[in-house]
């Protein structure tokens, strides 16, 4: 369908819309007309993504004469390629409608070990090898030799990449990151290096928060990007998150053993250097150019760069190399001591937590590095590698971390701590000292995606209370709006469950949840909704340990062999390949009509990625309050910034985390409004008004007075209506009075105003 919003022909490829959706539309439209930045939170299961990427290429088609362009970001690759399957299907719709006018090129960008199509590489185990073993194949000085040495082996994909030079390019058209692939098998050419070129020319790209967020990477892969171009993070809810993650680095006691056998392979390179020419006169010119202030070439070809400086952009200092450090072997005395230095701070028995200015001070009086050298570290190490020409960057991985902990305490003062704790306070009696730098403030690492964007919109279907975010990431969003749900029938049944069958009540309140009344009545629970619910039931829990402890004591008292009369059970383990195959296990049981039930873990890869859309998830129960664990040095520092720098309470922080997390694990049941299924938040302490009231607000629209305080028996019987209740027909689009599938005509009668006081 085609319709108008003010002065942009929407292209919309279904021949109805949800009234959300348009009224989505509306509010991101504000946005881009004002130039600003929007926060809007949309129930899950009601077409964000599509009402996203039509309004953007519909409102960037009304105005040829300055394109935008899309920058999407996802979290997962299975959402990457979700999110292009979309746009591939709107596309279709808008060259039907207006040919050749409305060709765009839209392609993902991931990394190599995503879209390498060379086997001899690919096959590697993990990223890092798998950019190492390109690294091999494809750097300058690798290819240079291999003209005078034949034999020496290179990669045929991006030879031809690079034969073809100007002529590479990908045609218009939506890729998906298996089109990437397949169109570089067919041509021959490298498809990672060929995406990494063509993101400069597409008109969407889809990739991962990191390509924006941390700076190591935004450094090479972003930067080219114009400022005309709207950014849009999907499922947001933990972008404070993941922008600290950026900025933080930890190292152990592996990290400087494997730091110091760098540190001796390079002295073995430089030494050997001094006695072959050619090597002596690289270290030579890279000492000349060092001396006239250039870190780094700025020339480097694309195979050659590496990840950028893990420091800000505005935060680099634009300045010579010190003195001291430019020689190499001076530089690599100067790493020595460094590392010495941080032998010395994880021998410690104590937990101990300093400010960076403190700690470079430290640094600086015994180890003799003053604060300049550390923030040079990172492009110091890089220039190095660059001219001892290694390629096998996955070995160094050690040195790297141990570069950018320097660079990154040179160079911020504010926002951060170092924290040392030699052992897991969990368990205490294995020693395991590790050295945090951890970043507070996530406002730093999406700072300058704010500025440079004129458009930066944050959306999901958690993000209430949603004035909490603004503070957390300190910017003015232009639009802010927290949209409901319209819909035909009651299909989502939120219920609070405070107390067991025999009327104690449940939590797990770390006083309580070792209580055996606690864990039965639990487990009663679980016992009465399997016999009465059909199909597939999901379980979260606040821990992996509290789950393992409860499923133990399940099986002890007999409780999981009655459960196992009704449905099979699986469980959610920290093995990847384990829960996958109990993930397809659980669906095949649910297909065969078996019925399963899935434990799994708040926080968990279930509880972020996975739905259980239609008959895989009726009923969801969310066993107590998801808290992070409070005794964490790390989170109670990040804590004591957030009340100092933006005036957020320890409690409103952790209460607010909480709840996101427990609202994305019930998020998962409903995908679509066809769909139905019930939620029971099983903790006495949902029912508190200050816990409550931070649910999103299309999970509390539906959460009426009478299933507030509700018991195992109580919860059993409104089960039963509701499952009853959900198996009649009923009218997809909205009877008589709200519609909740709008056609095209009833959106030109909108444009009269007329429709109004049916919406709303």
């Amino acid at each position: 369908m085609k319709f108008q919003i003010e002065d942009v022909t929407v292209y919309f490829p279904y021949d109805n819309i949800y009234p959300e959706q348009y009224s989505y539309m509306v509010e991101l439209k504000r946005a881009l007309d004002a130039k600003g930045h929007a926060l809007l939170e949309m129930p899950t299961g009601t077409g964000k993504t599509i009402a996203l990427l039509s309004l953007i290429t519909s409102y960037g088609l009304s105005k040829p004469s300055n394109p935008i362009k899309l920058l999407y970001c996802t979290r997962t690759v299975h959402e990457m390629e979700k999110t292009l399957a979309e746009l591939r299907v709107l596309h279709q719709y808008q060259l039907r409608h207006l040919g050749p006018a409305a060709r765009i090129l839209a392609l993902g960008l991931s990394s190599r070990k995503n879209l390498c199509i060379n086997p001899a590489v690919v096959s590697a185990e993990n990223r890092d090898s798998v950019d190492a073993g390109c690294r091999k194949l494809t750097a300058s000085w690798v290819r240079a030799l291999s003209i005078e040495n034949p034999n020496l082996p290179t990669c045929p994909f991006f030879e031809n990449y690079e034969k073809a030079a100007s002529e590479a390019v990908l045609p218009p058209g939506v890729y998906t990151l298996q089109d990437l692939r397949a169109f570089g098998r067919e041509k021959g050419w490298c498809p990672y290096f060929l995406a990494r070129h063509m993101v400069q020319f597409a008109n969407v790209v889809v990739y991962s928060y990191q390509y924006l967020l941390d700076p190591k990477v935004a450094g090479i892969i972003s930067k080219e990007m114009q400022r005309e171009s709207v950014v849009v993070f999907d499922e947001a809810h933990n972008i404070d998150n993941v922008c600290i993650e950026a900025l933080s680095v930890s190292v152990r006691r592996q990290t400087l053993e494997g730091a110091t056998r760098n540190l001796s392979k390079m002295a073995q390179e430089i030494n050997r250097g001094r006695f072959k020419a050619t090597d002596a006169g690289r270290l030579r010119a890279e000492y000349n150019r060092l001396v006239e202030g250039l870190a780094i070439r700025g020339d480097l070809p694309i195979s050659d760069t590496w990840l950028s400086n893990p420091a800000l952009p505005d935060d680099i200092l634009k300045e010579a190399v010190p003195g001291n450090i430019r020689r190499a072997e001076h530089f690599l005395s100067v790493l020595r001591r460094l590392v010495q230095y941080l032998h010395g701070r994880l021998e410690t028995e104590n937990v101990e937590k300093e400010g960076p200015v403190a700690f470079v001070a430290s640094i600086n009086s015994q180890a003799g590095i003053d604060q300049k050298m550390l923030r040079f570290c990172y492009d110091r190490l890089h220039s190095l590698m660059m001219t001892l020409e290694i390629t096998d960057t996955d070995e160094f991985l050690h040195i790297q971390t141990i570069c950018d902990f320097a660079t990154l305490v040179g160079t911020y003062t504010r926002g951060f701590s170092i924290i040392i704790e030699p052992f897991d306070e969990r368990m205490p009696h294995i020693p395991d000292p590790v050295l945090q730098l951890s970043c507070h403030d996530a406002s730093l690492a999406i700072k300058p995606v704010f500025e440079r964007f004129q458009s930066v919109v944050i959306t999901s279907g958690t993000l209430s209370p949603i004035d909490l975010y603004p503070r957390l990431l300190n910017f003015n969003p232009v639009v802010s709006r927290s949209f409901t749900m319209s819909l035909t029938r009651n299909c989502i049944c939120p219920m609070v469950l405070t107390r067991g069958s025999d009327q104690l009540p449940v939590s797990t309140k770390f006083d309580m949840r070792s209580d055996p009344g606690v864990v039965r009545n639990y487990g009663r629970l679980l016992l009465e909704m399997v016999s009465v619910v059909p199909d597939g039931i999901v379980c979260f829990f606040v821990s992996y340990s509290y789950m393992d402890g409860i499923v133990n004591t399940w099986n002890e008292t007999g409780i999981l062999k009655d459960i196992m009369q009704h449905k099979l059970v699986f469980i959610e383990t920290q093995d990847v390949v384990e829960t996958t195959l109990a993930l397809d296990n659980y669906r095949r049981a649910c297909d065969c009509g078996r019925g399963a039930v899935f434990f799994s873990v708040a926080r968990g890869k279930v509880a972020e990625g996975i739905d259980f859309d239609r008959h895989y998830g009726r009923l969801v129960i969310m066993f107590g309050v998801p808290f992070q664990y409070t005794l964490s040095r790390i989170l109670l520092a990040r804590l004591e910034y957030l009340r100092e720098t933006f005036q957020i309470k320890e409690g409103d922080f952790l209460t607010f985390d909480a709840l996101r997390q427990a609202a994305q694990c019930v998020g998962r049941v409903i995908r679509s409004k066809a769909d139905y299924g019930m939620m029971i938040f099983a903790d006495k302490r949902y029912s508190r008004h200050d816990k409550r009231s931070k649910l999103p607000g299309w999970i509390l629209s539906h959460l009426r007075d009478a299933h507030l305080n509700l018991s195992t028996d109580m919860a059993l019987h409104i089960a039963r209506e509701f499952l009853r209740k959900m198996a009649q027909p009923y009218d997809k689009a909205g009877g008589s009075g709200r519609k909740t599938l709008l056609s095209q005509e009833d959106l030109e009668k909108m444009g009269d105003g007329s429709m109004n006081e049916m919406l709303f």
